[in-house]
């Protein structure tokens, strides 16, 4: 066997088989074992996670030390290897630990990760004990990256990528490796309970999609973020019952082991090939992390530094799930399916009747349709689509009995209204929506009818011709009733103005009006006299100044007596504008009439006449 041992600042326990070099380097040292080639490696490993961290090489940082966002300012591990300090994200920029690669980065930690990145500020080991990120503007408020219950005397980052804070003790009190974010390195540990979150992307450390949870019944278990359910799991170690409690840990040398409380190994994910010399060129340059991807994949990377200055050689040593990418629950959203291409890559489709809403983010029905709302405005026909050789988790609702065959399962969703999918796997079950973890396995005996739904073009266009129809009655009915509520507006304004007009009209010559004195005198022509006289003929009486005939007048047959006036003179005038005034006052239509002409009145004698008379 052969191991490499992290630096420490004490002499290494095992001197019988190790020769202590008494420097900052890494130990080496060799030993075969004929039996239990675990138990070893298993204590030193226990050893140097259980060493304190203080031991190791570090650069101590003082209270009251700060690293600002411009420039490339950072706190960095003695080899040069792990930094400490602000790093680009998006628009402005986040706070970590990341891996020197040449020169590029890769990031191992995130601190405050679902926060958005900071604009710009400061890293601040306050002298009051605290980490914080102090921002530019000093009106704004700063945050805090370390949760410590006893004030930090010191902090330092160290060659194995674990940042820290010390009290005055020199005793570890807060560190990066006790919340990990996506990766575990070499040293550290993964304790019952807790979790490894994978990133959204290489560029975006935010929380994503995918966790590795070590559970406290000793199964090491990997699902989509929000998932609880066993059944959404698609990787686990299969430890359940094996041992509670179990702590996974990655060693130096790139071997992963999960062992108990009592410090026993119960299992090993990945034995690093110590079988060959040439299994790691350049051994003491080699370097392990185990890192859960944005894609849900977790992987074991080996990097191996040659120490001339160039970029390591990076290799994926160990990965799961390995066999099929598609295995990864979610990584085509709902209603979707996974399937991998020829060049290993996954490419994801929607169920027929179905579309992209972002890609690979899921698919939504391309017709919103609530099978069973009653909407007589559209009627629509579904049909069931066939859709063979994939692998879904299960979402049923209603499951017939065993005895249903494939096409009875086909017409007994078709016939119900709720049913959105029917899956026949030897049985029958109704599935709603949405359908989860989809992926192409071919071989597969699983068959899925999907209920697609179009427009019944039949009843759309008699719903058009119906509407086109009601249309144009409410067009003509408007019009009738504008036209008759114009025509009954006009002969309203004709009949006010004509009924306006017969106030002020002269009355006709021939109509026949009463004599009193409401109305007045009635003035005839003498060829009118002559004609209801008959030229004169009877005679009734003599007056003073003329004679008396018995009249009718032939507009109303009425009789009536008229004076001929046969002697004129001054007196005798007077008489007969005296015998032709009516008791009362003349009515106001006689003085009307007299002011238009319409009764003659001859002109006054002169006053003289009247004083002569009077003489």
């Amino acid at each position: 066997m052969i191991c490499n041992l992290t630096p420490l600042l004490v002499p290494h326990p095992s001197n019988s088989f190790c020769r202590d070099q008494r420097t900052f380097k890494q130990y080496s040292c060799a030993q075969t074992m004929s039996s239990s080639p675990y138990i070893l490696s298993l204590s030193v490993i226990l050893f140097i996670n259980q060493a304190n961290p203080a031991m190791t090489i570090e650069t101590e940082i003082p209270l009251g030390s700060r690293i600002g966002a411009a420039g490339t300012q950072s706190w960095v591990s003695p080899s040069g290897r792990f930094a400490f300090g602000f790093y680009p994200e998006g628009e402005g920029f986040s706070i970590g630990v990341w891996l020197v690669i040449g020169t590029s980065r890769s990031i191992m930690w995130t601190a405050n990760r679902d926060d958005p990145p900071v604009s710009g500020g400061s890293v601040v080991l306050t002298y009051g004990g605290s980490l914080q990120w102090i921002p530019a503007n000093a009106g704004s408020q700063g945050k805090s990256i370390s949760a410590t219950s006893t004030p930090a005397a010191s902090a330092g980052m160290l060659d194995t990528g674990n940042f820290v804070l010390f009290d005055m003790k020199k005793q570890v009190i807060w560190s990066t490796f006790s919340s990990p974010s996506d990766t575990l390195l070499p040293g550290q540990n993964l304790p019952p309970g807790s979790q490894l979150f994978s990133s959204v992307s290489d560029t975006n450390h935010a929380t994503g999609k995918y966790r590795l949870f070590n559970q406290e019944d000793g199964n090491l278990v990997m699902y989509p973020v929000g998932a609880i359910d066993p059944d959404s799991s698609y990787w686990n170690t299969g430890t359940f019952g094996s041992g509670y409690f179990l702590t996974l840990s990655l060693d130096p040398n790139g071997t992963l082991w999960l062992f108990d409380q009592n410090s026993a190994y119960k299992d090993v994910l990945f034995l690093a090939n110590r079988s060959s010399s040439n299994a790691f060129p350049d051994r003491r340059q080699s370097f392990f992390h185990l890192t859960l991807g944005a894609d849900g994949i977790l992987r074991l990377y080996s990097l191996v530094f040659s120490g001339n200055g160039k970029a390591p050689i990076t290799e994926v040593k160990w990965l799961q799930p390995n066999s099929d990418r598609c295995l990864v629950k979610g990584v085509c959203g709902p209603n979707s399916y996974c399937q991998v291409t020829a060049n290993g890559e996954t490419s994801c489709s929607c169920l027929p009747g179905f579309e992209f809403s972002i890609a690979n983010q899921g698919c939504w029905r391309v017709q919103q349709i609530d099978g069973c709302a009653n909407n007589d405005d559209i009627r629509m026909i579904s049909t069931m689509v066939q859709v063979k050789n994939t692998s879904w988790s299960d979402n049923s609702y209603n499951v017939p009995p065993p005895t249903t065959s494939i096409e009875a399962c086909k017409e007994l969703c078709q016939s119900d209204c709720a049913c959105e999918i029917a899956m026949f796997d030897s049985y029958c079950s109704k599935q709603m929506l949405p359908m989860r973890y989809g992926r192409m396995v071919p071989g597969s005996n699983m068959t899925l009818y999907v209920k697609v739904y179009t427009r019944d073009t039949r009843v759309v266009i008699r719903k058009k011709a119906s509407k086109s129809a009601s249309s144009v009655a409410m067009l003509i009915s408007g019009a009738a009733l504008a036209i008759f509520s114009i025509a009954v507006l006009s002969v309203s304004t004709l009949l006010c103005k004509n009924r306006q007009a017969l106030r002020y009209t002269r009355p006709p010559q021939q109509q026949d009006f009463e004599l009193d004195e409401t109305i007045g005198i009635q003035s005839y022509s003498f060829h009118d006299l002559e004609l209801s006289t008959n030229n004169f003929a009877e005679e009734l009486g003599r007056g003073a100044y003329g004679t008396v005939f018995k009249g009718v007048l032939t507009s109303n047959n009425k009789d009536v007596a008229v004076k001929r006036l046969e002697k004129m003179a001054e007196n005798g005038e007077r008489e007969f504008h005296r015998e032709n005034v009516p008791v009362t006052r003349p009515a106001m239509k006689s003085i009307v009439q007299m002011l238009e002409g319409s009764a003659e009145v001859r002109q006054p004698p002169p006053p003289a006449s009247f004083s002569q008379s009077l003489g």
